[in-house]
């Protein structure tokens, strides 16, 4: 039987209170909402702010729950700027597969389902609106230029050529960009029989509408001012699930149960943003590196561990291109090599590029791309310090050596007693076997000529010759 130390007790401690943690936010998550949902409620998920991974992952959540728990429909109420395409592609592949009927209700007045949610309303099943809301502006945006900056950059002269060659390239792909969304918009009008000739003119000429506007030109199905009095209004009205299926909605008189966001959402809205990403996945790095370095610390060990994981779950999350993590992981694995096998900042520059270059790439998404700004400080935090270490390298390099058999030969010691041929006499403060060739007397000074093992070769001191 063992017994366990307190400081072997305490990492035990730790190690289960981090299994836990890692638990709760990433798996424990599922089937977070508590409120009970009977076949004869109707669910309400509201959405406010940008539609992102966490959005899209609470909505996943919610309308699973509910399919589960056969509700007879699902309010998904909007008040959304716009957001990610890939998130607002998962909520719309959702919607159009739920085997429950999906109402997106633009809510409460003064609410806008822009750019994103304009698609959202027509993947529904049923589109409503709140008075005095609006919707449209669908045009897709690429975020990525850094502000404060001239959309094109001066050129010298000669570069007139490659200036039209690259604004054709880029006029090529935004062409694309609008043409690959117009089709996704008019796809949905068509599913649901609204009125697509508008939908494309939201992505092409980024129009918007009002909701009686909307309601006369066939964009929405109705325009009603409450929760209660949407349910009144779509009570019997026909919808299309997947597959053609026709359903009828009997929604009158329903329990309105509402799934606000949990705990894991919140914490997921904040650690899906690329940058806190990032960032935490810089923290989990160097952490685990410091750790490894100086064992036993825990604390760098355990804040790495948590940063990484937690990263790792995001990026599972997020759109992440692979080859951008390689390149970030062997950039800071090359700066970590030049602090431990100097290379006179060979490994550090070539770490520091794959690092930048790592980071630039490693969004799929242009609109999710990490702020420069974030990169450039990480990367000139790192240059600092592969900096500070070569000096310190260079530094120690320069200074005498204090140790071992270049230090010891040449160096004075005092005789500990009377000695003929071997005795022991005492040298930088330690007590040392020495062999003389002429005898020794006690306190007499002796020079080391050699040094074999923990034996020393030494004479007496001319001046303290008798």
């Amino acid at each position: 039987m063992t017994l366990q130390t307190p400081e072997k007790s305490l990492v035990h401690r730790l190690n289960v209170a981090i299994f836990l943690l890692i638990w709760l936010v990433i798996l424990g998550g599922r089937s977070a909402f508590s409120q009970d949902i009977s076949s004869g409620s109707a669910v309400v998920v509201e959405i406010k702010g940008a539609i992102g991974p966490a959005v899209a992952d609470y909505f996943d959540q919610a309308l699973e729950k509910s399919q589960e728990s056969n509700a007879t429909i699902f309010i998904l109420q909007i008040d959304t700027p716009g957001g990610f395409d890939h998130s607002m592609r998962d909520i719309i592949k959702n919607i159009l597969t739920s085997s429950v009927p999906v109402v997106s209700y633009v809510a409460p007045g003064g609410s806008r389902a822009a750019s994103a949610g304009t698609y959202i309303l027509y993947a529904s099943h049923v589109a409503a609106m709140a008075p005095t809301t609006n919707l449209g502006a669908a045009t897709p945006i690429k975020v990525g230029g850094l502000p404060g900056m001239p959309e094109k950059e001066p050129k010298f002269p000669g570069e007139k050529e490659r200036e039209e060659k690259d604004d054709v390239s880029k006029d090529t792909l935004e062409r694309k960009m609008v043409n690959d969304a117009a089709a996704y918009i008019m796809a949905l009008a068509t599913r649901h029989g609204r009125n697509a000739e508008w939908a494309e003119k939201a992505v092409r000429e980024a129009v918007s509408l009002t909701a009686e506007k909307a309601l006369e030109m066939g964009v929405i199905d109705l325009v009603t001012p409450s929760l209660e009095d949407l349910l009144q209004e779509v009570d019997g009205r026909v919808v299309v699930m997947e597959g053609g299926n026709k359903v009828t909605l009997s929604t009158r008189d329903l329990k309105i149960v509402r799934l606000p966001p949990d705990w894991r959402t919140k914490i997921l809205a904040v650690v899906t943003d690329p940058n806190v990403a990032y960032m935490l996945m810089l923290l989990g790095i160097y952490g685990l590196i410091y750790e490894l370095a100086n064992p036993g610390f825990v604390l760098p060990g355990v804040v790495g561990g948590i940063c990484l994981l937690l990263a790792l779950y995001a990026f599972q999350i997020l759109s992440i291109n692979y080859a951008g993590i390689a390149l970030i992981f062997l950039g800071i694995a090359f700066m970590a090599a030049e602090a431990f096998a100097p290379s006179f900042g060979a490994l550090g520059v070539g770490g520091i590029v794959s690092f930048v270059v790592g980071s630039i790439i490693l969004m799929d998404e242009e609109s999710m791309r990490i702020s420069i700004y974030l990169i450039g400080g990480t990367a000139l935090a790192s240059a600092a310090f592969i900096l500070w270490v070569m000096s310190r390298l260079f530094t120690i390099s320069r200074k005498k050596v204090r140790t071992g058999a270049e230090v010891m030969v040449g160096s004075i010691g005092e005789a500990m007693a009377d000695f003929t041929d071997e005795g022991r006499i005492w040298v930088l403060g330690e007590s040392w076997r020495a062999l003389s060739p002429t005898p020794v007397k006690k306190g007499q000074k002796v020079q080391v000529i050699s040094q074999n093992g923990l034996l020393l070769q030494v004479n007496i001191l001319e001046e303290d010759m008798t």
